[in-house]
């Protein structure tokens, strides 16, 4: 087996003509005779015996060419690829150039990964990001707390008020006929809380166990139903319990309640560095999603098409398998979305393009900066994977290339280079922001 030549009608592709000398190919289709003919029955000869000339004049010599040309092309186009030195993307094309007794001649049509340049990566000029956590995000968070923790108690000797929760009857009719999807049985609606359209729940408000009467509402312009957007339609409820709300205080018991704190104070501290770790992260990735931007628009190259549809492909998978973990699939949610395969492709190829881009960029920094990973870099990220899958270390090795990982790692690390080399100048805020907030904590986050 040999490579034999090498041609490259674009910049971005090459077909590589390779050879399978006579005699391995020759071994190849006499072990597929030979594996074949046990099912081969011929008038004269008992079922199996039928010799190979016979066979391949009743069939033609191209009948057990197939499965020897399937047998051989594995290992000689990929000794032929290595031979080549050429680093490809996808897979190749292949085509028969001859097949005779002196052996096989075929070609691979390969798509080439793209030899790019980038310049001006380092010093890039970010914008300082600050992270602040205002009182009342602290006291937001806490409340949802709170409202989880809250207590029930049976209302009996009063009308609804805003703030109760209460249970209804409802159906709702549109010039007299009812609508569709506009009725519920002992539904429980907290008032105030704006689960329902505008103006209901305020309505519920002021009436009594027992009582049934109308409420008059418009739906919103934007309502998703076209034949209701707009429109005046008619409830008929009936109010069948009220619940008072009532939350606990906000005090060292309710913090023993809820975490592992003894005191309020601690457990007010411990959200707001909660908060602020979310918020610093937050910030961190769009630090991060801005340095791949610089990063694309500075980089040159002719990108073949073919990386951009694997890209696309990928992230598809991805999505169909987050699916598949809520109990669809992509078929499904595309069934119930109305929209096409195409469509969808088209709606994520701007960010496989980003992706497929930043890392070309990122591969030509590490390059440039001589950035390597170690053993002990590429044993950490298989451990993290091992960790994350419940499996073992020894699993992960023999599923996953340790060249693959250590490709991963350079980029990991050449993004970090970006970063750490980057400018990070403050952002100046006008003096109506800066009156109008009152942070309780800023740090920064590059």
């Amino acid at each position: 087996m040999s490579l034999k030549n090498v041609t490259k009608p674009e910049s971005t592709k090459a077909v590589i003509e390779f050879a399978v000398d006579a005699e391995t190919f020759e071994k190849a289709v006499t072990a597929v005779y030979n594996k074949k003919k046990a099912n081969i029955t011929l008038p004269g000869f008992r079922k199996g015996k039928a010799p190979r000339s016979l066979i391949e004049k009743m069939y033609g010599k191209g009948f057990l060419y197939e499965d020897a040309i399937n047998d051989v092309l594995p290992e000689a186009y990929e000794e032929a690829l290595k031979e080549s030195g050429l680093e490809t993307v996808g897979k190749a094309e292949f085509d028969i150039v001859s097949i005779d007794e002196n052996g096989l001649v075929m070609t691979a049509t390969v798509w080439l990964k793209p030899e790019v340049t980038i310049a001006d990566y380092k010093g890039i000029t970010l914008t300082k990001k600050t992270v602040r956590v205002t009182e009342d995000e602290i006291m937001a968070e806490i409340n949802k707390v709170r409202e989880r923790n809250e207590r029930r108690i049976d209302v009996t000797d009063r009308a609804a008020e805003m703030g109760d929760v209460t249970t209804i009857d409802f159906e709702g009719f549109k010039d007299g006929v009812a609508f569709e999807g506009g009725k519920g049985e002992s539904y429980e609606l907290k008032l105030g809380s704006g689960s329902f359209i505008p103006g209901f729940e305020e309505q519920v408000a002021g009436h009594t166990i027992g009582e049934e009467f109308e409420i008059n509402v418009t739906f919103p312009e934007n309502y998703g139903a076209s034949e209701l957007a707009g429109a005046p339609v008619v409830f008929k409820i009936k109010l069948h319990s009220i619940q008072a709300v009532e939350l606990p205080e906000l005090d060292d018991e309710f913090a023993k309640d809820v975490s592992d704190f003894e005191t309020f104070a601690e457990y007010k501290a411990d959200v707001k560095a909660t908060i602020s770790k979310r918020k610093a992260e937050n910030a961190d990735r769009e630090t991060d999603d801005e340095i791949v931007d610089v990063l694309v628009s500075k980089l040159v190259g002719d990108i073949p098409e073919i990386m951009y549809e694997i890209e696309v492909d990928e992230m598809l998978s991805q999505y169909d398998n987050r699916l598949k973990s809520q109990g669809l699939d992509l078929n499904t949610y595309l069934k119930y979305t109305g929209m096409t395969m195409d469509a969808l492709k088209a709606d994520v190829r701007p960010d496989a393009e980003k992706r497929v881009k930043s890392r070309l960029a990122l591969e030509k920094i590490a390059e440039l900066e001589g950035i390597e990973a170690t053993d002990a870099e590429v044993m950490e990220e298989i451990e993290k994977i091992a960790k994350a899958y419940n499996m073992e270390v020894a699993q992960v090795e023999a599923l996953v290339s340790k060249d693959d990982i250590a490709a991963d790692v350079r980029v990991s690390k050449a993004a970090t280079f970006v970063k750490d080399n980057a400018v990070f100048k403050a952002k100046r805020a006008s003096k109506k922001k800066a009156t109008e907030e009152t942070p309780t904590e800023e740090t920064p986050a590059e």
